[in-house]
């Protein structure tokens, strides 16, 4: 058995296929670096991750859009083993050409997946506040189950065409930054963003205030629906929105 141990970002997971291929490898597994334990009856092979090999990949798989799809977001997924499943799609579609094959145990796998975290990146959409720093940077902080912060850059670059965001995943320690022209990925001291209310703006500490104040006096305690609402809103997300648990 061969064990190609690569660096956990797309790229060296794409380079870790292409390898595959290249080296006909049959009995093979894939494993993110930070997961490698002492296996004695396996070689361990470290992949350097290449970007040409990696896009030799991705331009390899066009012709399945849907299969593309599929493994960027089950990557992002973040689930144990999810690089074998992974490969055991690609190989089995590459045979086949059928990208739709759900009876298939891994294309069904990577189509959950898929589920999974296309309603992640709906709820950061729906759920993300911010808040304006004291130099005018519009601040968010969030802590999703999945790793969909390249997901929603596109979003919210759209909705807040005219101002200076952050969206910081303190889970991940990384973010997306705007600039008015475009977005890149960053990353910052988290534990200073873990108290946000340390670099808000004195104006936007009453504008939290007014908010609270609204939302308890538009609220009907008669027509509250505890359940439906946790099933709409989960309590997992409260914890972003201003008028449930404010920073």
């Amino acid at each position: 058995m061969t064990r190609l141990v690569y660096d956990e970002t797309f790229e060296g997971l794409l380079t870790a296929i292409f390898q595959v291929y290249e080296e006909r490898l049959q009995q093979v597994t894939i494993i993110p670096e930070t997961d490698l334990q002492p296996d004695f009856f396996s070689e361990d092979v470290t992949v350097y991750t290449d970007t040409g090999k990696a896009d030799r990949v991705w331009r390899g798989l066009k012709p399945f859009s849907l299969l593309r799809q599929m493994i960027y977001k089950a990557y992002l997924r973040e689930a144990s083993g999810a690089e074998n499943t992974i490969l055991e799609a690609v190989r089995y579609v590459l045979k086949t050409k059928n990208e739709k094959d759900y009876g298939h145990p891994a294309i069904l796998q990577l189509a959950n997946w898929t589920k999974e975290v296309g309603r992640e990146k709906h709820r950061m959409e729906a759920f993300v506040r911010f808040k304006r720093a004291q130099d005018d940077t519009y601040i968010a902080v969030i802590e999703p189950d999945f790793n969909v912060l390249p997901l929603i850059a596109k979003h919210f670059k759209s909705r807040y065409a005219d101002q200076v965001f952050m969206i910081y995943d303190l889970k991940r320690n990384y973010g997306i930054y705007y600039d008015l022209q475009k977005v890149d990925f960053i990353n910052l001291d988290s534990e200073r963003l873990k108290n946000l209310d340390a670099i808000t703006h004195e104006e936007e500490k009453c504008y939290d205030v007014m908010w609270q104040d609204y939302f308890k006096s538009t609220g009907i305690k008669s027509r509250v629906n505890k359940k439906l609402h946790l099933r709409h809103v989960p309590k997992r997300y409260w914890k972003y929105l201003n008028e449930k648990n404010p920073y």
